[in-house]
């Protein structure tokens, strides 16, 4: 690829002017269409970044050879037929999250670019906000130790979607950050499902997942469409340290806590007691990284140029994507057994992941 990457949006009801505006203001991609099946939707988002060329015809988009790329912004029940076509076209892709709305389908896509050896990537935007990246950098270091626990709340009054419950909707974030900071990704050997439908919807509204890691750890994600209050909170404990995230306190949105629990610190010759002996707390400082303050989208847009340019996994790669669809796939069969675990195999990262 020579010079600026031609992108068309495919979708622009909520998310597309966001990646419309972002790729306007980019320096490495042209906003080359916006393809919408309301035309005049298209036509309002076009005005909104100072103009761009709108259609409501997907294949005028695929059949341009003009167009690089496109992004793709539309509900997750179209992503497959649309991926499945740009990829057929030669068009490399990014599409917002989930990756599909199913695990085989995800695979399909993933493979399909594969063979065509054209770049898929998930838009897991909370991947490239600054605190996520100082997340990562820290668990890397070894600053947290050995990792225990993941604990992700993110509960809010929001809408409820009429095609996916509160598990599809909601926990693809908390599950693409865990993929993106934990070392080696997101390997869970099971996930337990337990999800409550009070208002009758025909979905879960409020939903607890619970992920034993290959690390010894336990994950835990609590997803709630129905709390008068928002939350979006991550807490990461390690052997060493412990990390909070808190998304919403733009002050202070992470904290590192040198406090934890030290086995076999004490003297069992002094310990009153076998528990004692083998236990003592830790009270340590705590500090908060300086962090910068971006758009993650402008940065989500640069990566997906540079990984086309560079031919290249992107960061957050269609195998990204799948591995969040396997538990999503696996919190479902979970549900269906009233909760029971179900067993999880999950791709691992790739040596381009990891470089990436």
């Amino acid at each position: 690829m020579n010079g600026r990457l031609n992108v068309a949006v495919i979708g622009a009801g909520y998310w597309g002017p966001n990646l419309a505006r972002n790729l306007r203001a980019s320096r490495e991609c042209n906003l080359a269409a916006i393809c919408d099946l309301d035309i005049d939707r298209a036509r309002r988002v076009a005005d909104a970044v100072g103009g761009a060329p709108v259609t409501a015809d997907l294949q005028s988009v695929l059949a341009d050879p003009l167009i690089d790329a496109v992004a793709v912004a539309t509900p997750a029940r179209t992503h497959h037929a649309i991926v499945m076509a740009a990829l057929d076209a030669g068009k490399h892709v990014m599409v917002e999250k989930p990756l599909a709305d199913t695990q085989e389908r995800g695979a399909e896509m993933v493979r399909r670019a594969a063979e065509r050896g054209l770049v898929l990537m998930a838009d897991h935007t909370y991947c490239y906000t600054p605190a996520v990246l100082k997340m990562r950098d820290l668990v890397a270091s070894g600053e947290l130790g050995d990792i225990l626990f993941v604990d992700s709340v993110r509960i809010n009054l929001g809408l409820i979607q009429p095609d996916v419950d509160v598990f599809w909707d909601l926990a693809p974030h908390d599950l693409s950050i865990m993929d993106f900071v934990l070392p080696g990704g997101l390997q869970a050997t099971s996930v337990s499902a337990h999800g409550s439908d009070p208002l009758n919807t025909g979905k879960s509204c409020i939903g607890y997942l619970a992920m034993p890691l290959e690390c010894g750890a336990m994950a835990h994600v609590h997803v709630n469409w129905l709390s008068p209050t928002k939350i979006r909170r991550m807490v990461i404990g390690g052997t060493r340290r412990t990390l909070v995230w808190d998304d919403l306190n733009p002050q202070q949105r992470l904290s590192v806590y040198d406090r934890g629990v030290d086995i076999a610190a004490v003297s069992k010759a002094t310990a009153p007691d076998r528990r004692a002996a083998n236990i003592s707390y830790r009270l340590g400082d705590t500090w908060a990284p300086a962090l910068e303050e971006r758009e993650a989208l402008s940065a989500v847009v640069s990566e997906f140029a540079a990984s086309v340019r560079e031919k290249r996994a992107s960061r957050t790669s269609g195998a990204a994507g799948l591995r969040v669809l396997s538990v999503l796939d696996a919190a479902a069969g979970s549900l269906a057994a009233f909760g029971a675990p179900h067993p999880l195999a999950q791709p691992r990262r790739t040596e381009a992941e990891v470089a990436a």
